[in-house]
């Protein structure tokens, strides 16, 4: 019999829980609840869940200080459930290092799909692989090569390193300023259209169709993803 994953909801609305719940469970996660900050840092410590959902509104103050405080000691994936629709507000939760950012209202399939791709990133990034792989494109980190069906594409130094860099994050969200600081350096975390001349270069030499992509999306206003192309 297979170990159930654990996922913790952290949430203030008894309609929330309700419908999350029994979604969950029927696909395969043991559920336990917490409605504040504070109990949902105790939950983590002392349940070590697989992954948590968190709201960003709480009755005892804001769920970005449960990604605060959880990163300090913890990689676990952490994904935002939130009415907030401000662009400032995804981004600030993501810089401090939630994997991902679900608006309520959702559908419960795209919510399961992101959790799968976050649980996925975590053990990928345990694991350290020295060969990365996505939408039929391999990347051997070791020797600095990327192909395609065993014919190489020729990337840049820098072309590779954010490549290599976004596959390592496959399965969340990265913003700008995480994705410049990391290639770049934190002097150029302000230079988004410098990266997305980038990012249009990388698609054109690994989308099947660069102005459809299905490997690289973007996430308007926020910053781009790996999507799991076939």
């Amino acid at each position: 019999m297979s170990v159930k994953s654990r996922v913790l909801v952290v949430d203030d609305e008894p309609a929330i829980l309700r419908f999350l719940k029994p979604a969950l469970e029927a696909n395969g996660y043991d559920v336990s609840h917490a409605a504040t900050v504070t109990e949902a840092i105790k939950r983590v410590a002392a349940d070590a869940p697989d992954i948590v959902l968190l709201d960003l509104g709480l009755a005892d103050g804001d769920g970005k200080d449960v990604i605060r405080q959880v990163r300090a000691w913890s990689d676990l994936p952490i994904l935002v459930l939130s009415a907030r629709e401000r662009e400032a507000e995804k981004i600030e939760s993501l810089d401090l290092g939630a994997d991902d950012y679900v608006n309520k209202p959702f559908n419960s399939g795209e919510l399961m799909a992101r959790m799968r791709a976050a649980l996925r990133h975590r053990m990928q990034r345990n694991a350290e692989p020295a060969a990365l792989s996505v939408g039929g494109i391999e990347i051997d980190a070791v020797r600095h090569r990327v192909t395609r069906d065993g014919d190489e594409i020729k990337l840049t130094p820098k072309e590779f390193e954010l490549l290599a860099f976004l596959v390592r994050h496959a399965g969340r969200v990265v913003t700008h300023r995480q994705i410049l600081a990391a290639v770049w350096g934190p002097a150029h975390t302000s230079d988004t259209q410098y990266l997305r001349v980038y990012i249009g270069q990388l698609r054109q030499k690994i989308e099947a169709h660069a102005d459809e992509p299905r490997i690289i999306l973007t996430e308007p206003g926020i910053g781009y993803r790996i999507g799991d192309a076939g």
